[in-house]
């Protein structure tokens, strides 16, 4: 056994755990840190984040409105926010010569709008720092004797640690926690978040890649609902709207084993009756005009065409002649059309997981475990989840540092 009177192990080489790593050791020069990445890659997340370009954060700077963005976690953290913020994620990375910007969403990337810059700038702090990182070293058990842990790897070694934090990200399976559990804690199960909606062999999906920067779509028979850009895609539909009801729906429609029916308002705010109101005010705008080369919602040709496919409504038609029964059912396909879904597919970029430790047996003031003095979380492995956009990094960041903190504190007073 390796053994080591202070020596923190971080658990999983993603955000959370380089965080925590790198802000440890800087803290706590005195202090061993030891990274363990059970697979051969490292900070694969924010390689991927973003298409390539890692969305760091969001240009949210009011604690009270950024915990509105966590379908699960919002007030914890709301209390984490207040030891470490998006503006504190700016100010580090800005120290290390990384400036972000910000689109018009809110989303902030790395100027050089390259995921690269974010990993090579945390690769550095761990050289600077002197973190020792393995690769393929899976951790199968941690146990607590005494004042230390025994972290026993998937290769038979075991080490020996001071502190430990575990930020291994979620896990899509429940059985997968057991080693957690063993340490006395509880799990809540995991579901999958931010997916996009499956719709085998609707025609919908001939419009693919075709986006529509304000839809909104709910869920029938539900108070789920979320507006936003749209994307059609070969087998359904995406877009931020869509991963922002997934997340906010997670658990009401695994239940459900995803199968319900999708409502999406092509124009966005308009309700059936305004709808309904401005196309019969065009009927006399444009009586001679033909009903197919132009709308009156500013929607994509292809859209728009699609839609008058499905409702009926012949190529040569002009407004001042659109029949009542094809004017009634383009106002159901515009307000409110009918979308069966049928399953799920997940973004490897966005993919998240709910669920994850019980946030009652954490501190959000400090990372560390109610139940196991020295033990810390960070990022994903809580069942903390937030919306797309980059919120699920700011909770690594967050996390991350907060445990740090806290480890280099407890460190501090361990040597003397």
């Amino acid at each position: 056994m390796q053994t080591k009177d202070k020596r923190l192990v971080v658990i999983g080489g993603g955000a959370a755990g380089f965080f925590c790593a790198v802000n440890a050791a800087r803290l706590d020069p005195s202090l061993q840190v030891i990274l363990l990445e059970k697979t051969g890659k490292l900070l694969s997340k924010v390689k991927v984040s973003g298409g390539g370009r890692c969305n760091v954060t969001h240009s949210c700077f009011d604690i009270g409105e950024m915990m509105k963005k966590y379908p699960r976690g919002g007030q914890f953290v709301r209390k984490a926010f207040h030891q470490f913020f998006t503006t504190d994620t700016v100010r580090w990375f800005a120290e290390r010569g990384v400036e972000l910007h910000t689109e018009a969403d809110g989303r902030m990337f790395p100027v050089s709008n390259s995921s690269q810059t974010i990993i090579d700038c945390l690769t550095e702090e761990v050289e600077r720092y002197g973190v020792e990182v393995r690769l393929h070293a899976e951790v199968v058990r941690v146990a607590r004797t005494d004042d230390t842990f025994a972290v026993h790897l998937a290769s038979g070694q075991v080490l020996e640690a001071s502190a430990v934090c575990i930020a291994c990200g979620g896990y899509p399976k429940s059985a997968s926690f057991e080693w957690i559990r063993a340490l006395g804690h509880t799990i809540e199960e995991p579901v999958p978040s931010l997916f996009t909606f499956n719709m085998p062999g609707n025609g919908i999906t001939k419009l693919m890649g075709l986006s529509v920067p304000e839809a909104r779509v709910k869920i029938a028979g539900s108070k789920l609902q979320e507006k936003g850009p749209l994307l059609i895609t070969h087998w359904g539909m995406s877009g931020p709207a869509v991963l922002r009801l997934s997340a906010w729906g997670a658990r009401e429609l695994a239940v459900g084993e995803y199968k319900f029916t999708a409502l999406v308002n092509w124009t966005g705010e308009l309700s059936e009756q305004k709808v309904r109101d401005r196309l019969q005010e065009v009927r006399f705008e444009w009586a001679a005009q033909k009903v197919a080369s132009k709308n009156p919602f500013g929607l994509p040709a292809r859209l728009w065409e699609y839609a008058l496919e499905v409702c009926g409504v012949r190529d040569d038609v002009r407004w001042s002649d659109l029949p009542a029964k094809e004017a009634n059912k383009l106002v159901g396909f515009l307000a409110a059309g009918e979308f069966p879904v049928s399953g799920k597919t997940t973004f490897k970029e966005e993919f998240v997981t709910a669920g994850g430790v019980r946030l009652a047996e954490v501190d959000p003031s400090t990372m560390q475990s109610r139940r196991v003095p020295g033990l810390f979380f960070a990022g994903e492995i809580l069942d903390v989840d937030g919306v797309t956009g980059g919120f699920n990094f700011q909770h690594a960041w967050t996390s991350g540092w907060i445990a740090a903190a806290n480890i280099s504190r407890r460190s501090g007073q361990i040597s003397g």
